[in-house]
């Protein structure tokens, strides 16, 4: 239930410095009369500012007037700043309250008398965000709100509007333009899902790269491990021949050929030694073989009194002295002969000889001795290079099972099944052709059809008047079928009020009641006065059984006795006054 309760002007429109307030629920009908004292009281209606406290409802929950007015303008003139308008209302149990003004610009909103903040508040008075709140909560349109609240003379009649325009107020009103919004939050969700799908694709790609990037490690570890793997079989193969070989080896005739072979290198030192011994006594003896006999020859030339140098007779004293001298290295030369000789000979009678040459597989005894060690080494080897553990091994394990991502589809697949559900979804509710859009406009339709018979009944229209299936209206009389224009003006006044009616009831079954309700003006002009009074008995009676609070402008003073209760508003010094104590005669 939307419960419009009071609101207050302040230097709005010909309304001045002095606040005026009007309740809204009073659940009756109120007659709205205007006297302009400034024009000479008596009969002077217009220009009192009848209209200014639905320009001022409308401006206070929409920021717009109901016509084509300048905002700037809606200020009193005289004053020319601090325009001031505020509205208390209810929605099922909460509570609002709007400040709206101009010069300064104002836009405050409370819920259950808390103010609400939003981002753009640097805009006061042009609080797009406040705005959008305000009309959500009253799920209505400025549209709507000339449509179904206050219907007035200033606005263009539904029928007088362009198709579009027609379509666009009538889908609002039966539903239709929820399927928009629906839409635009389906909209959002594709969106949503787009780019969630577009993120899983991104991630499943970067997954996919990374575990591309993780197998070209594996690939290049398990290749190293491959090398390490044919050098360490290589290795173990190696140790394992070198084993082989070294345990055939007798240790200890391979010791004793060391020794043996140490006594051989021994003998063969003994026989070169005395190789070199025997071959200097030749050598010496040859030498001393050739001085011996150069002196005996030389001996017997000086026997002979010759000269062994020159051949000439040796006749002088000197002669015995150098043959005795002669005779005398004879001597010495036979006797060093003699014992070289007997050296020769007796080295030759006793001669040193070596056998073979023992043979070893080590070069040293030391290299013998250490076989053993080398032995026990080796299979130390063996054992620590059958005891390695693969270094890669345990790398490719954790790059297998923890760097590689397992990559599924089965989250971008549930995207995309969401994405088309909401595909489906969002053609239903834009298509116009789709079942949804017209089960609501059958249901709907129907409904506002029924209501606008009932009251064109009331009211007196003869005419046929019916919504179709493409939301065009059908205007006709006993079979013919007319336009708008071709009405006169009280039977358009007449269909006019008729229409609002019917698209009032139809607002209030699909969203929320409201208990207020204006008429500016419609039932003055070319409605007669059966028109009249079957516009006042509906409008009774609908405040009566509805429990609305109908407001009622106009000129017609005489209808002062026919409603509950009087609403004055009066035009003096410029400024416009609201006077509820009215005498109804």
């Amino acid at each position: 239930m939307i419960l419009l309760k009071n609101i207050t002007l302040k230097n709005f429109l010909s309304i001045g410095q002095v606040t005026q307030a009007v309740d809204f629920d009073k659940k009756e009908l109120t007659l709205i009369l205007g006297e302009n004292l400034d024009l000479g009281g008596d009969g002077a209606r217009n220009g009192t500012g009848k209209t200014t406290l639905i320009q001022g409802l409308s401006y206070a929950l929409f920021g717009v007037p109901i016509n084509n007015i300048r905002k700037d303008n809606l200020v009193n003139r005289t004053n020319g700043k601090a325009m001031l308008v505020t509205l208390e209302f209810s929605v099922n149990g909460t509570n609002y309250k709007i400040e709206r003004g101009r010069k300064p610009n104002i836009l405050k909103f409370y819920v259950n008398d808390v103010q609400q903040k939003h981002n753009d508040e640097q805009q006061q008075g042009e609080n797009k965000e406040t705005q959008a709140l305000i009309e959500k909560i009253l799920n209505m349109t400025p549209d709507m709100f000339r449509h179904i609240v206050a219907l007035n003379t200033y606005s263009e009649p539904f029928l007088a509007l362009k198709a579009n325009e027609q379509r666009d107020i009538i889908e609002q009103l039966l539903g239709i333009t929820l399927l928009s919004e629906k839409a635009d939050i389906v909209k959002d969700l594709i969106r949503q899902s787009k780019d969630e799908i577009q993120a899983e694709e991104f991630r499943i790609k970067a997954v996919e790269e990374a575990n591309k990037r993780v197998k070209e490690q594996i690939e290049a570890t398990k290749r190293r491990q491959k090398l390490w793997q044919t050098k360490h079989d290589d290795d173990l193969e190696k140790l394992a021949i070198e084993y082989t070989r070294l345990s055939q080896i007798d240790i200890t005739k391979e010791l004793q050929a060391h020794k043996d072979l140490a006594a051989y290198n021994e003998q063969a030192r003994l026989v070169t030694a005395y190789d070199h011994k025997v071959a200097s006594l030749k050598k010496e003896l040859d030498k001393e073989a050739k001085s011996y006999n150069k002196l005996d020859t030389e001996i017997g030339q000086l026997k002979e009194h010759k000269c062994y140098a020159c051949g000439q007779d040796f006749h002088d004293d000197q002669h015995t002295k150098v043959l005795n001298d002669k005779i005398e290295l004879w001597n010495s030369s036979k006797s060093l002969l003699d014992d070289l000789k007997f050296q020769l000979d007796e080295m030759l009678e006793n001669p040193i000889t070596v056998g073979i040459e023992p043979t070893t597989y080590y070069k040293t005894e030391g290299e013998a001795i250490k076989h053993s060690s080398q032995i026990d080494n080796i299979v130390h080897q063996i054992e620590n290079k059958t005891n390695e553990t693969d270094p890669y091994k345990e790398q490719i394990v954790e790059m297998e099972s923890q760097a590689l991502q397992t990559v599924t589809f089965d989250h971008i697949n549930e995207l995309t099944k969401t994405l088309e559900h909401e595909k489906f979804l969002l053609e239903l509710l834009t298509n116009k052709d789709s079942f949804v859009r017209k089960k609501i406009i059958d249901q709907n339709l129907s409904y506002l059809n029924g209501r606008l018979t009932h009251y064109l009944d009331k009211i007196g229209l003869p005419h046929t008047v019916v919504f179709k299936n493409d939301l065009q209206v059908e205007i006709t009389e006993l079979g013919r079928e007319l336009d708008f224009d071709n009405l006169s003006r009280g039977e358009r006044n007449r269909l006019i009020l008729g229409l609002s009616f019917a698209f009032r009831d139809v607002w209030e079954s699909l969203y929320s009641p409201i208990n207020t309700l204006f008429i500016d003006e419609l039932i003055d002009s070319g409605l007669d006065t059966m028109g009249v009074e079957n516009a006042i008995a509906i409008l009774k009676d609908m405040s009566r059984r509805r429990q609305k609070s109908i407001w009622l402008v106009s000129h017609r003073e005489e209808l002062a006795g026919r409603v509950p209760n009087v609403l004055k508003v009066i035009k003096e010094g410029g400024f416009t006054t609201y006077n509820t104590a009215v005498d109804i005669e």
